[in-house]
């Protein structure tokens, strides 16, 4: 939420709240007008950080807490893609930060775990 504004009582009793947000997963504004009386649904964010398995056709395969595979993240599209594939390709030891919030998943960041 970027931006949250009220306005006074009106003629049917209520005042209003403005709230303007901006989605985390594809950078678009969004706006919502709900009264002030009322109770406003709230979605939870969860960060993992999960060790690169490996990379194919598009997709990241991420190993989990428990062992298993997650194999159905896309690589980001922007140079976090060229970051990954590099450095997955230079055999260093990547992890990566996964976002998840209302049924959506996405990599956000990158970081190398290996020996300096």
């Amino acid at each position: 939420v970027v931006e949250v504004s009220t306005s006074k009582t009106g003629k049917h009793g209520h005042a209003k709240c403005h709230f303007v947000a901006i989605d985390i997963f594809n950078g678009k504004k969004l706006e919502d007008i709900v009264p002030s009386s009322h109770n406003c649904d709230v979605s939870q964010l969860f960060m993992a950080f999960l060790p690169i398995f490996t990379i194919f056709s598009g997709f990241v395969s991420l190993l989990t807490d428990n062992g298993n595979t997650k194999d159905d993240l896309r690589l980001p599209s922007d140079e976090l893609d060229c970051q990954i594939k590099d450095g997955f390709g230079e055999g260093k030891d990547l992890v990566v930060s996964v976002m998840a919030a209302m049924g959506e998943e996405q990599i956000c960041a990158l970081k190398d775990v290996g020996p300096k």
